[in-house]
Formats: C-alpha cells, sequence, structure tokens
C-alpha cells in the first residue's frame, strides 16, 4: 500500500526493488517497527513528515518487524524502533530508537548533500563499522571528486594513519596546495602526522645528540630530534627543539617548527604550563 509519494509499506515481494534497487538511485531509511512498541507510533509520524519536508530526497520504507521477522533477522534489528539507511544496496547508518528529528535531519543532510559529501559520510560511517577497506575507498573517491573540501583529505588522512600506513597519510597531506596545508582542518593533522613519522625512521637519540654537537646548526637533526622525544614523551624538550626551529629557520618545512608549536598548544590545551610557557617565548622570539 502506498502511503504518501515517498513512503511505502514494505513485503517479503517487494524489499528487493523497494529499498535495495532504489538505494542505488538515492538514500532509502526503513523504519523497523512492530505494533506493540509503543515508541513506534511516536517515531512514525515523525518519521512520514520528515519524508515530507524532504519532498523526495529520500525514500521511507514501514517495515512491520512481526510480520517479516526474516528480514528484521537479516539486518541484524534486535529492538524497535530502529531505522536503517540504506545506500547503494547496503546499511550505510544505523539509529536506534525515537531519537530527535535533528537527529535524523543530520544524517539525512549528509547523505543528500550531494555525491561527494554523500560519500564522505558514507566511509565515515564504514570506518567507524570497521569497514576499513570500503571506507578508504569511498573516501578516496569523494575527495577526488570535491578537492575543495578539505575534510575529506583529513579524514582519510587520520584513516590511513590509523591503518598503520602514515607515510601514505603523510604523502596525501602533501601533495595538497601549500594554501590548503596552512588550512586549521590540515595544518596540525599534518604537523602531528609528520612528527610520528619522523621519529619513526629516525636515528637513536644518542646518534642525533652525536651529530648535533657536532654540527649544531643542522636544522633537520634538530627536527628529527624533536620527533624522537616527542615519541618519547619529553614534550618540553620536543618544544625546545621545535621553538629553535621557529626561531632559527621559518623556511624549513614551511615553517614547520611554528606549526608544530601551535598543533601542540592545541592538544595540550591553553592552560597547560608548558603551553603558556611556549607560547610566550615562541611570540617573544617572531616579534
Amino acid at each position: 500500500m502506498t502511503l504518501s509519494p515517498h513512503v511505502f509499506d514494505a513485503t517479503a515481494d517487494n524489499f528487493n526493488r523497494l529499498v535495495l534497487e532504489n538505494s542505488h538511485k538515492g538514500p532509502v531509511l526503513v523504519h523497523f517497527w512492530t505494533p506493540k512498541a509503543g515508541p513506534c507510533f511516536v517515531l512514525m509520524p515523525r518519521l512520514v513528515r520528515l519524508a515530507a519536508e524532504y519532498g523526495g530526497k529520500f525514500l521511507l520504507v514501514m517495515l512491520n518487524a512481526e510480520e517479516l521477522p526474516q528480514l528484521a533477522q537479516r539486518f541484524a534489528v534486535n529492538s524497535v524502533p530502529t531505522v536503517k539507511f540504506f545506500w547503494r544496496g547496503e546499511v550505510a547508518h544505523t539509529i536506534h530508537g525515537a531519537e530527535p528529528d535533528s537527529t535524523f535531519r543530520e544524517a539525512l543532510d549528509r547523505f543528500i548533500a550531494g555525491d561527494a559529501n554523500r560519500a564522505h559520510a558514507l566511509g565515515v560511517a564504514a570506518w567507524q563499522a570497521g569497514k576499513l577497506s570500503e571506507a578508504r575507498m569511498l573516501l578516496a573517491n569523494a575527495a577526488m571528486a570535491e578537492p575543495d573540501n578539505l575534510d575529506i583529505p583529513r579524514d582519510l588522512a587520520k584513516l590511513l594513519w590509523a591503518e598503520g600506513d602514515g607515510d601514505q597519510a603523510l604523502k596525501l597531506l602533501e601533495s595538497l596546495p601549500p594554501e590548503a596545508r596552512k588550512d586549521a582542518r590540515i595544518a596540525p593533522l599534518h604537523a602531528h602526522l609528520r612528527l610520528a613519522e619522523t621519529a619513526r625512521q629516525a636515528p637513536a637519540l644518542a646518534t642525533l645528540d652525536e651529530h648535533i654537537a657536532s654540527q649544531p646548526d643542522d636544522i633537520e637533526t634538530h627536527y628529527q630530534r624533536a620527533a624522537v622525544l616527542l615519541a618519547g614523551d619529553d614534550y618540553a624538550g620536543a618544544m625546545d627543539e621545535l621553538l629553535f626551529i621557529a626561531r632559527t629557520d621559518r623556511d624549513f618545512g614551511q615553517d614547520i617548527g611554528r606549526i608544530s608549536l601551535l598543533a601542540l598548544f592545541d592538544l595540550l590545551g591553553s592552560a597547560d604550563p608548558l603551553t603558556l610557557k611556549y607560547r610566550r617565548l615562541l611570540s617573544e622570539s617572531l616579534h
């Protein structure tokens, strides 16, 4: 039975066509409900109103889990109400319970904002669900489709780093235009990843100390030393080295000394004694 132009009842016969096939054209929300669950009757009219409000930007399908228990089991629905967002034949997002309308709007807006934004949202959801290969593919496609949206390479770099592919994460960020690398969404992450990768590849601290003793102006070695100290949780020592770099050569690594200090300030928080100390020293050195 058709409930409205954008709201339908699911049956065993129409589910694949109504939900899975249509989800290749746009998002399909399936509301799993039962007649015995009161919250379902609270949520149902709200979802219908949202479907009317969005005017066909998504399809809403009502599925009675009592009448269609096999479909409920197929999609691991153990309680109702549950709303599953289908995209490209797969469940891409799930909301349990009669959450506020704002929760549904937030999720819907991610899905209907456009192909790149939708792929970005799905990539993040896949990552959160532990589907790393799928997430990596979706985020890479989204980055190519919308190169000006810096949230996408930021999230892809985080995913690559989480997968243990820090070198690729760093290459991704360093492939961005110079102005993009200065953006507040990218610069701190780039600084953290560069320090972490440098620490992973750097010689032992004793070797670095020996090299600096003979060549005290070697900025690259000071940076390696900062990275190794930071990896050993010696924040003060690392910040000393980064301050030296910021004072000595602003062009080194596109001002990486100053940018790394700012990233550490954010990490430690504005009230941390080290932040207060080194923010003052940095300000004095640059004026």
